[in-house]
């Protein structure tokens, strides 16, 4: 899988608003699993899955607190650039201010992780805070570990700007092997959303390039200067734990996306892809705009360009294709559209654009 989970704790690691609905939900579910008379006396089993710097770790055991609640904590980190970071003797932590990376141009996220960094120091905030003997830092790779026992939570950030574009369900399926049967995964489920959009400025950036891939390639970017021409519509729903024993996560959606009349033709150079999480009952998290978690900044929109735009007439419907595929050794995603006009499909086999396994 490459290095993919320092994404996750590569961005803004300091969403206050993001970690306090992460803490709600271990709240709720600290509440659900153990009851009040038994609070004293049963420790919960909780495992952070992609531990990164540790602020789910942190939030975590600040819910335990809050609840009156006892929790084991597991730690489990694979990136070797995090895990250098997680056993380094450090000094207090010093705030530090979240610097978001929007550009005009379209750009996946970059970040450093800088390992004389001493907010990088997970050993150093267990420490500080007092948690020896509560939290264990593990540094595997979750799909490889052998757990020393059975987890009572499950908890993980692994999700990208469309949900499930960096690995989370093949991340998750892996884990769960080591949750209860009646064990809880925060988050619960995540699904993706689309819309067609106009957007002049990110297409002629695209085509500027002069190639195919470039065109086959999805770009997470701070969408401005477009204009959205329908509702986003659902894509893909992924759910954990799933203990089928026919899970799959390869999945394809037809869409059918009508342009209101009132509205004229249009021009669709694309699509703007989002995702909303459930992270336990009904606390979630997410940025599909009509239901996006306020002043939280952790993700951008996700965007799919076509090769050729797409004329769409007023009153007119619009059909999109959508495929998830798995192979081997990755995963990726094709997309076509097949009404008003026909346009190829874009990133056949994971040509251009694809996340490895």
């Amino acid at each position: 899988m490459d290095n993919l989970e320092a994404q996750t704790y590569e961005t803004f690691e300091k969403d206050t608003v993001k970690y306090a609905q992460y803490k709600k939900a271990v709240h709720a579910a600290l509440l659900d699993r153990v009851p009040e008379e038994k609070a004293s006396t049963t420790i919960t089993v909780l495992m952070v899955v992609g531990a990164g710097r540790g602020p789910l770790v942190r939030a975590s055991l600040q819910a335990a607190e809050e609840s009156g609640r006892k929790l084991r904590v597991y730690a489990v980190e694979k990136n070797p650039n995090a895990v250098v970071t997680l056993h380094v003797a450090g000094e207090r932590l010093p705030p530090i201010e979240p610097t978001p990376r929007a550009r005009s141009r379209i750009e996946c996220l970059e970040g450093d992780i800088n390992d004389k960094d001493p907010y990088t120091n997970l050993e150093s905030l267990i420490k500080l805070e007092g948690w020896e003997g509560i939290v264990t830092v593990v540094s595997s790779d979750m799909r490889q570990w052998v757990a020393p026992e059975k987890a009572d939570i499950l908890v993980s950030e692994l999700l990208g700007s469309f949900g499930d574009n960096e690995l989370s369900p093949e991340c998750l399926d892996g884990a769960q092997r080591f949750l209860k049967e009646d064990g809880i995964s925060i988050p619960s489920s995540y699904t993706s959303f689309i819309e067609p959009i106009t957007a002049s400025r990110l297409y002629n950036d695209v085509k500027s390039h002069k190639d195919i891939a470039h065109f086959e390639t999805a770009y997470v970017v701070k969408l401005h200067s477009i204009a959205r021409l329908a509702p986003p519509q659902p894509v893909f729903t992924f759910t954990h734990p799933n203990f089928s024993p026919k899970r799959d996560n390869r999945r394809y959606k037809k869409l059918l996306f009508e342009l209101p009349a009132d509205t004229g033709s249009a021009l669709v150079h694309g699509f703007a892809g989002y995702f909303d999480a459930t992270l336990y009952k009904d606390i979630h998290l997410g940025i599909e705009p009509s239901t996006a978690t306020p002043n939280m900044f952790s993700w951008f929109a996700i965007f799919f360009p076509l090769r050729k735009p797409i004329y769409l007439p007023a009153g007119s419907v619009l059909d999109v294709h959508f495929w998830r595929c798995i192979g081997a050794t990755k995963v990726w995603y094709e997309w076509s559209v097949t009404s008003p006009s026909v346009s190829p499909i874009h990133n056949c086999g994971g040509r251009s654009y694809w996340v490895g396994l």
